[in-house]
């Protein structure tokens, strides 16, 4: 593994590059705008992980700072998967919601759940306790 480092300074994060990596190699947010993007990202923390200047992970957490909190948006750059970046990242963000003292923490996936089990997140039981409502 390299020289990365995580970060929660929002003023480290390169927009245009969270853009790229979201709207071109992500299966949620394929096409996403960079506006609709930048809004998201100015109403959540966010966090990223670097190789020196150079951005190679992004997360948001979407939080009111004292009771939940909702993952969103964890990518990884494509050319760097399997560096163990993935789990610095969610370290970092696993160690801010603990600092926060967030009662509970959600997120979605549909591929990674052996990465987040190991970070704790276990999947919604019992299910009939939550209730979602999206726009179709």
């Amino acid at each position: 593994m390299g020289e990365y480092e995580f970060s929660g300074d929002a003023a480290r994060l390169d927009g245009a590059w969270v853009h790229r990596m979201l709207s071109e190699h992500s299966y949620w947010a394929r096409g996403r705008s960079r506006e609709l993007q930048d809004a998201a990202n100015a109403g959540s923390r966010c966090f990223g992980v670097y190789d020196g200047e150079r951005q190679v992970a992004f997360a948001r957490l979407v939080t009111d700072g004292a009771t939940f909190g909702w993952l969103a948006d964890v990518i990884v750059d494509p050319d760097r998967r399997g560096e163990g970046i993935g789990k610095l990242l969610l370290d970092g963000i696993v160690a801010e919601i603990d600092r926060l003292g967030l009662r509970r923490a959600v997120l979605k996936t549909d591929d990674a759940h052996t990465l987040y089990a190991r970070h704790g997140w276990e999947p919604v039981t019992p299910p009939g306790d939550w209730l979602v409502r999206g726009r179709r």
